[in-house]
């Protein structure tokens, strides 16, 4: 999924994207009120699709100003709408379907499914934390800790 793909998708729900440059470096994206703002200085495709897929997690599963994260009730919400990107993105099917098409490493894995290295770390540190060591769905068992994927035959 593009990040165009993922625009368009969000402004079927009646939520407006724009792209403005931000006073601050720290802040790549916000969701307010329908409105999802992407920094545009931004220098890659992959970040821009990573920061939107969080913000459209804010859409999904936030409510009011979650910004002062020293608040307990807030990083809560900051972490569903993360994850709520981690599984658009970086979804466990997708792991293992780049698996079978050949990928060997993170760095592979980010150009397989058009995200950062980085947010494939904390993607794979999610499910760790959801699931454990590793997570079994049909003949995969997809383990988190180092990363692998094995196939089961029976």
């Amino acid at each position: 999924m593009s990040y165009e793909e993922l625009a368009r998708e969000i402004e079927k729900e009646g939520v407006e994207l724009i792209e403005s440059k931000f006073n601050s470096e720290n802040i790549k994206g916000l969701y307010v009120d329908n409105i999802i703002t992407v920094n545009s200085n931004i220098s890659t495709e992959k970040e821009k699709k990573c920061i939107l897929a969080e913000e459209i997690g804010h859409y999904y599963t936030s409510y009011g100003n979650i910004l002062d994260q020293s608040k307990l009730e807030n990083r809560k919400q900051e972490r569903k709408a993360r994850g709520w990107a981690y599984e658009k993105l970086v979804g466990i099917v997708d792991l293992i379907n780049a698996f079978k098409y050949g990928v060997k490493n993170r760095y592979e894995l980010s150009e397989y499914l058009n995200v950062t290295e980085e947010f494939i770390e904390e993607a794979i540190k999610y499910y760790k934390e959801k699931y454990g060591l590793y997570y079994q769905i049909d003949n995969y068992v997809v383990y988190f800790e180092p990363l692998a994927i094995l196939e089961r035959r029976e």
